[in-house]
């Protein structure tokens, strides 16, 4: 049997409150529970003392003997100083970001942008060299009267 340290949910609708429960995995989210160790409420200000409330010595047993706090909880815990603090990693979705058909028609569009920069460029970099030999060959002419 693998226990949990989960969060059990109560309160009405859009009014969360939280218990904090000792659990077996397999049991429902706001089922049977092994033991109540706290409570949670987060309606309340991040600084209120009774954001969290937490028995920390059955929180404590409880990790003792294997319990795995969830990932919020682990958080909390960590927070609270129970538990070591766990950087819980923020898992960015991908569906903001641009589909495979608009990174190629973005990708396209850039390297028609590279090309035509660069097609500008060679126009007026030969357009350079064409005036600086023309002026070379004007003041060849000039040293040649003189």
């Amino acid at each position: 049997m693998s226990v949990r340290i989960r969060l059990s949910r109560g309160g009405s609708k859009k009014r969360p409150f939280y218990r904090i429960v000792i659990a077996d995995q397999r049991a429902p989210r706001d089922g049977r529970f092994i033991e109540k160790v706290g409570y949670y409420n987060p309606l309340l200000p991040k600084e209120h003392a009774e954001r969290v409330v937490v028995n920390t010595e059955r929180v404590k047993h409880w990790l003792s003997v294997g319990a795995q706090p969830t990932d919020r909880l682990a958080r909390m815990l960590g927070d609270l100083g129970i538990i070591a603090k766990v950087a819980v990693p923020t898992n960015q979705t991908k569906k903001p970001l641009p589909k495979a058909k608009a990174v190629e028609r973005a990708k396209a569009k850039e390297e028609a942008l590279k090309a035509k920069a660069e097609a500008e460029a060679e126009a007026a970099r030969a357009a350079q060299e064409a005036k600086s030999a023309e002026t070379t060959q004007e003041t060849s002419a000039e040293e040649a009267q003189a």
